[in-house]
């Protein structure tokens, strides 16, 4: 048998991605069960248009935040709270009982933190010194929460 042929790219095939993903939601499925992870997004709008948001999904109990933004013009007034609440209460409806996100240190640690989020990952070696952090939080509200 010959050994496999290894390709390096950037812009993978749509099918070539699916294949893998098929592949690996069969491996992980006796482990953790069906994955039912949905997309969850939370939008600010000012006469239309956008200001802030959240993107991520949940699934598996959590809500992982992807993309977090506010237009710096709507930073410290409370927007970020509003928009961080609305989807911790939406991953609750959804049954999740943690949320987890990545930040790097010039961004919104403090902010997270603020909001019952606790560090459990660092990663080194960024650059110019940075890091980034890695948080994870219970969700008020959740099953077994206490909350």
């Amino acid at each position: 048998m010959t050994a496999p042929v290894l390709e390096v790219t950037e812009a993978p095939a749509p099918a070539d991605v699916e294949t893998l993903l098929r592949g690996l939601v069969a491996f992980n499925e006796p482990f953790l069960g069906r994955p039912d992870f949905r997309q969850l997004a939370v939008l600010a709008r000012r006469e239309g248009d956008l200001v802030g948001g959240l993107i991520g999904e949940t699934g598996r109990g959590f809500l992982f935040v992807d993309l977090f933004w506010l237009d710096a013009g709507w930073r410290r007034q409370g927007l970020g709270s509003r928009l961080l609440a609305a989807a911790e209460a939406e991953a609750v409806a959804r049954g999740c009982h943690s949320a987890w996100l990545d930040t790097y240190d010039f961004q919104a640690r403090p902010f997270y933190e603020r909001h019952g989020f606790e560090l459990f990952g660092e990663l080194t070696g960024f650059p110019n010194g940075h890091r980034r952090y890695f948080l994870v939080k219970r969700l008020a509200g959740a099953a077994g929460s206490g909350g």
